[in-house]
């Protein structure tokens, strides 16, 4: 509809003129690409190992059954690509090259290429893994029974980093979350790396993170969880909220409390980033719509339904300075969360704003938030009523922890 698909003759629409020629452009490849960088998260750079150093690490083992891979990164739900640059040919933009696959496929039902894989390792100065999985293992009509690396590529990632001359590094390719604990927790495996399903120039960018021609900045978009935390959750059951009579964990940061792998919204970079709140309110009176009859029926409980709040322009507003403390530029997303006042219906905390600030090495970039009242900092209780708890609520920017009081303002009123 948009696109004036329907309005008649196509040529004579704004986008009607369009057609294949269009698709592979060079300004659209850059898109791809650029895509892929951002959305490449670092989960552990110990060391740091990485970026690697074209001087030092002249020769790379690329090892795994996604290593080589065209189709595996577009992922589903996608048109035919430009053209694919594999890692393998990524890599070897930047150093020479000694590829083993190590497993047939993602699948990895055997070891006979695992001889092969610890050879090519020893003999390299680092040795680079792409693993993970595809639409053999995740797809829109095949759920996952587990949460970690099929078959035996754990063992395959394990042995490897054993035999390694130079630093593993762990590169993961897939759409939803991998239990890589043994990874996280190796010594040996000096940085893991999640690309997702990058696209058709998804070889390049992860090149790119590895030798530190981009500065990672992606965040996890969601909850990395331990492969024990599907023991007690059905498939079939759908509630977020925990249950403790049903030894049920719940679903989602907003409401799971056990141990993870890694959170959401976790993402390192080459750099090194200090937030502070620069200025926000203390307090914030939430106006009262008089239309609803008593105020004691407005506010039940210590909170106030968002129907009878006027909502239009009730903003939290506040302002971030973010400092890159370190030696490289680079793109820092600022995450804000709530925590709102203690109650059983409400999650203990849930992510309110978030703002992506590109910050030059030793400089510092002013940001202004605006959280909106009575969309964001509003919970949903047990009968379904979307309603503002009254009393503190703690707003979270990584460290930085920032309180504000939510109270009732019956003259309508706002003070902040």
């Amino acid at each position: 509809m948009r696109l004036g698909m329907f309005d008649g003759e196509p040529s004579s629409q704004p986008y009607g003129h369009l057609g294949p020629k269009d698709v592979c452009t060079p300004d659209h490849q850059e898109l791809a690409l650029e895509a892929a960088r951002q959305g490449i998260v670092l989960l552990k750079n110990q060391g740091p190992s990485l970026p690697l150093s074209h001087i030092r690490h002249r020769t790379v083992a690329v090892i795994g059954p996604n290593s080589d891979v065209t189709v595996t990164m577009i992922g589903n739900y996608a048109g035919i690509a430009c053209g694919y640059t594999t890692p393998l040919q990524g890599i070897g933009r930047y150093a020479r090259t000694i590829h083993q696959q190590g497993c047939k496929d993602v699948a990895c039902a055997d070891d006979q290429l695992f001889g092969a894989a610890i050879d090519a390792s020893r003999q390299a100065d680092a040795t680079i893994l792409v693993m993970g999985l595809d639409q053999s293992i995740e797809a829109e009509a095949l759920d996952r029974a587990g949460l970690l690396l099929p078959g035996r590529q754990q063992e395959l990632v394990s042995k490897v980093s054993m035999a390694s001359k130079g630093p593993t590094i762990l590169v993961l390719m897939s759409g939803g979350p991998i239990d890589v604990a043994f990874a996280k927790n190796d010594p040996r495996i000096a940085a893991i790396i999640w690309a997702g399903y990058p696209g058709q120039a998804g070889g390049t960018a992860i090149a790119d993170i590895l030798f530190g021609t981009s500065n990672p900045g992606g965040k996890l978009p969601m909850t990395w969880y331990p492969q024990e935390y599907i023991t007690n959750l059905p498939m079939t059951e759908m509630a977020m909220r925990p249950s403790q009579s049903k030894r049920y964990p719940g679903r989602t940061y907003r409401f799971y409390k056990g141990p993870v792998v890694y959170p959401f919204g976790h993402g390192m970079s080459y750099t090194n980033f200090v937030h502070t709140v620069a200025n926000a309110p203390t307090v914030v009176a939430v106006p009262l719509d008089g239309r609803h009859g008593s105020i004691n029926a407005t506010i039940s409980g210590k909170a106030i339904k968002v129907t009878h709040a006027k909502c239009n322009r009730l903003t939290l507003g506040v302002q971030v300075d973010v400092k890159n403390v370190g030696s490289k530029d680079g793109a820092h997303t600022l995450l804000v969360f709530s925590t709102p006042p203690a109650g059983h219906w409400a999650p203990h905390k849930q992510l309110v704003a978030f703002e992506k600030v590109h910050v030059p090495a030793g400089a510092q970039q002013r940001v202004g938030i605006n959280i909106h009242v009575c969309k964001y900092l509003s919970v949903v209780d047990r009968s379904g009523t979307r309603r503002i708890p009254l009393g503190e609520h703690n707003i979270h920017i990584g460290g930085t922890k920032h309180s504000v009081s939510l109270h009732a303002a019956t003259l309508g009123v706002i003070k902040s």
